[in-house]
């Protein structure tokens, strides 16, 4: 259900008393919700429901187009303002050679350069599963290659078939 749905406006307020506050923040009291509607009306504003389960529900006297288009406004700015993390993945393998690690290990810091954070994942096929350490072993061996340059964010743990490790840029 969308937050729109959820806000009840004018003759959708069913309850018989209502705690009214006014749009300038002016206090009615306790008042029949016929009576509010009829102060909102006059006002040429409407009557929105802002807490349901209060005893008596509040509600207050606005412009719901304005409140509305201002939610969505604060929805965007607070949008705009999150920051996306891009995750780059890199996969190895047990066997693989030294100068495929210092490949696979000069990606991950540029990668790192442009702030992106880094998985590295080692597969274990067959028979290295019986010997997951090789694979903690390996990702021990890169991070002792990239530790001056990054963080840490995750140690090498098992998912499945797959030894994992997440490092992040180092704050300049």
């Amino acid at each position: 259900m969308s937050k729109e749905k959820e806000v009840l406006l004018n003759e959708e307020i069913r309850a018989d008393e209502i705690r009214c506050v006014g749009d300038d923040g002016k206090v009615y009291g306790i008042i029949s919700s016929d009576e509010a509607l009829e102060i909102a009306n006059r006002l040429g504003l409407d009557l929105v429901m802002i807490a349901a389960d209060a005893k008596p529900p509040v509600c207050k006297i606005m412009d719901y187009g304005k409140f509305r288009y201002q939610q969505e406004k604060k929805q965007k700015e607070a949008k705009k303002k999150q920051k996306v993390i891009d995750i780059k993945e890199i996969k190895l393998s047990v066997k693989i050679a030294q100068n495929d690690i210092n490949y696979k290990v000069k990606h991950a810091l540029e990668f790192l350069e442009q702030g992106k954070h880094v998985r590295f994942r080692v597969f274990l096929k067959g028979r290295e599963m019986a010997t997951p350490e090789a694979g903690v072993a390996l990702l021990e061996k890169i991070w002792t290659m990239i530790e001056n340059e990054a963080n840490r964010d995750k140690e090498p743990n098992f998912e499945g078939r797959y030894v994992n490790m997440l490092v992040t840029p180092k704050k300049a």
